[in-house]
């Protein structure tokens, strides 16, 4: 048996820490999910054993040459989690507080995440251990570029092919293809998803998540017989998934109560005009100063009463420590591992209905398939084209999740897991084992 330890050291001592360092590694509970779904699956004991874990793993440190001419040295990682069903597939994270399990919990989500959506995939994630706004554009180009060089011998587009996380923008997605081209000596638009429209990219990509979002906040409002129309919502976080969210909940008639994002955040019962507030942001950086507003932190959104609330910033926002504290009816994982296995069981023996993270916000990886796809036919579609197969393929597997958790009387994310880990298994079954 492989055995991978946390990488989280402990530096302080006492009960509360401890449990808060155990809960908050994604990686473990990566684990603790999968082996909470596998409970359920009559699967050979190595097929199981051989998906806890990640197929490989590239750490890299490289020099770059800073504006003020001093030499720092960065960290980066990728991770393949599976290449059982295609291609690897999964974002670039810029960050300061990325670790190896991070990357790890999240390229195998990505896993799970592709098989869910039925995406001819399997899952990666890459990172980068820095703060992307410390650094002039020019930095920002020189790091992008050396970090694509030394992962370009995992990277290409009929083996993995990243995207955008946190931290990453478009733009260094077309740094990121470029550098390969240059390297191949001809153009890879397909070695990357993400990219500006210019390039390669596709219509509905930038959106693509927070349209994902509210495509199975719709189906959740209907199975639980709430009406659109005056749903109260809030969002944490107001980045690229929870601004164009709460946008669609907008034009959904639903009514925006709360929005956070890193310095803080707002909050009006009878709600406030989002496309303002989106302008508001654009001219002031920041949510903080909308008129009419009451202020309120990241933390006391998640304990507000609403109908929705859609955490969109990190993981393990919800813990075992304020998850008694959440009063929303719905919980819509628009991030990534925003609520710990403790913490789901609390949400769910209160009855809050969970959109797993990897139904709700996987409408980003869909419309990079599309992307994708149309780079390698060099065939492009609409915006049209790509909202409705965008709709059809959420509303399909959310239906198949809500399902799956009936007949087996299992909560949401557990039965998520089942139906993607299935088909990942059944395909490693039926390929063999090599040699």
């Amino acid at each position: 048996m492989v055995a991978l330890a946390p990488e989280t050291t402990l530096k302080k001592t006492g009960p509360l820490v401890l449990v808060e360092q155990k809960e908050t590694n994604a990686y473990a509970n990566a684990l603790a999910q999968f082996d909470k779904a596998v409970a359920h699956l009559n699967l050979n004991r190595g097929i199981a054993e051989s998906l806890r874990y990640p197929k490989r793993e590239l750490t890299v440190n490289f020099p770059v040459k800073m504006d003020n001419g001093e030499i720092n040295v960065f960290t980066g990682y990728r991770v393949h989690h599976s290449t059982v069903r295609g291609p690897t597939k999964g974002g670039i994270r810029y960050h300061q507080d990325v670790t190896l399990d991070e990357v790890r919990a999240l390229a195998m989500w990505m896993t799970w995440k592709c098989s869910l959506m039925n995406l001819p995939y399997g899952g990666a994630k890459g990172g980068v251990v820095v703060n992307p706004h410390s650094l002039s554009l020019q930095e920002l180009e020189k790091l992008t570029r050396r970090y694509a060089t030394e992962i370009s011998i995992l990277m290409n587009p009929s083996g993995d092919v990243p995207a955008p996380d946190v931290g990453t923008t478009p733009q260094i997605m077309a740094w990121i293809m470029d550098t390969y081209s240059m390297h191949e000596g001809f153009s890879h638009p397909a070695v990357v998803t993400g990219k500006p429209i210019e390039i390669g990219g596709s219509h509905g990509r930038i959106e693509a998540t927070g349209h994902g979002v509210m495509y199975a906040v719709r189906e959740a409002l209907r199975t639980a017989g709430i009406q659109p129309k005056g749903a109260t919502v809030a969002v944490q976080g107001f980045g690229n998934v929870g601004s164009v969210a709460a946008r669609a909940a907008h034009d959904m008639k639903c009514n925006v109560i709360a929005v956070t994002d890193v310095t803080g955040g707002i909050y009006n019962a009878n709600g406030f005009d989002v496309p303002a507030l989106m302008q508001h942001v654009r001219e002031a950086g920041s949510v903080a100063g909308f008129p009419g507003c009451d202020s309120i932190t990241n933390a006391e959104i998640l304990a507000l009463k609403c109908d929705v609330l859609i955490p969109a910033a990190l993981e393990n926002q919800i813990t075992s420590l304020n998850a008694d504290k959440v009063q929303c009816r719905i919980l819509a994982e628009g991030a990534n591992g925003p609520t710990t296995p403790e913490a789901d069981d609390i949400l769910n023996d209160q009855g809050v209905f969970i959109i797993p993270d990897i139904l709700c916000n996987a409408g980003g990886v869909t419309v990079s398939y599309f992307e994708w796809v149309q780079d390698l036919q060099s065939f492009f579609w609409t915006d049209e084209e790509i909202a409705r197969q965008l709709e059809r393929i959420m509303v399909s597997a959310f239906n198949a999740v809500v399902g799956e958790a009936r007949k087996r009387g299992i909560d949401h994310r557990t039965a998520a897991q089942v139906l993607a880990i299935d088909r990942v298994a059944q395909a490693l079954m039926i390929r063999g084992i090599y040699p």
